[in-house]
């Protein structure tokens, strides 16, 4: 069977520690991948956090755990999420996108990821693959990409990404457990038009009254580009469709299920 594809909010690096109604929904996701999936081969993970000037993709086995954040407690920096790699999916990537993409083992797995799956995938028994994602993309070239990459779904991997709809650290509101009327504006219009698969709207997001507030900068938000492009025609299942923070939404998709 093809293998879904997930994009998950992750927000602030404390959800890895964190047991409450989000880190459930990343939990229950995972479980039902597993139930209705079998277990992956391996998981592509492209993360806000790996956020650079190309298309890198890691070799690395195991790839390093990075904790990039600072001022955390130190319970955070001692988690361990210890999978292993895959150069088998490393070899498929660099297949898959030709001289558009090369190796590059500067970076590891960051909080970006292993904050969401160490919830989904707790045991680190399915080995993680980290994919750059390139800041000099425009958004139809991001869903291009993950247009390429939907061929992997069909050899046993699980497409993962990482990112927030809304994620604006300017104006974040810690005592806060909501969003603030523009993110939530925002966020319920990402919503619907991802599950109304109006890709074309999602790509041409700055239109939104909104879109300056809710994403400021397009790293977290440039994710969702690549998997908007692996899953074409497929409507998704929304879970943690919630905000927090003021500024921050942890709405995440799951196609395929």
């Amino acid at each position: 069977m093809r293998m879904p594809v997930i994009f998950s909010g992750h927000g602030s690096p404390m959800v890895a520690l964190e047991d409450n109604e989000i880190t459930h929904g990343m939990q229950k996701v995972g479980e039902d991948v597993l139930k209705k999936y079998g277990k992956p081969k391996a998981i592509l993970a492209i993360s806000a956090h790996w956020y650079i000037g190309e298309t890198a993709i890691q070799s690395a086995n195991p790839p390093k755990q990075v904790y990039d954040m600072y001022g955390f407690p130190k319970e955070l920096y001692e988690l361990k999420y210890p999978v292993q790699g895959s150069q088998e999916l490393t070899n498929e990537v660099l297949k898959t996108l030709g001289p558009e993409v090369k190796v590059n083992d500067d970076w590891g797995i960051d909080h970006g990821t292993w904050s969401v799956l160490v919830h989904m995938f707790p045991e680190a028994n399915i080995p993680v693959v980290q994919l750059s994602v390139n800041k000099y993309f425009t958004p139809r070239k991001a869903y291009e990409i993950g247009q390429k990459l939907a061929k992997l779904r069909d050899e046993g991997y699980l497409i993962f990404a990482s990112g927030n709809v809304v994620h604006n650290l300017m104006r974040v509101e810690w005592d806060n457990p909501h969003g603030t009327e523009m993110t939530d504006r925002f966020n319920s219009y990402i919503v619907d038009k991802v599950s109304q698969r109006d890709d074309e709207a999602v790509l041409n997001f700055t239109t939104h009254p909104d879109a300056a507030y809710a994403v400021p900068t397009p790293d977290h938000f440039m994710p969702l580009f690549y998997i908007l492009g692996a899953t074409q025609n497929e409507v998704p299942q929304v879970f943690n469709n919630v905000a927090n923070l003021g500024s921050m939404a942890m709405t995440g998709f799951i196609f395929g299920m």
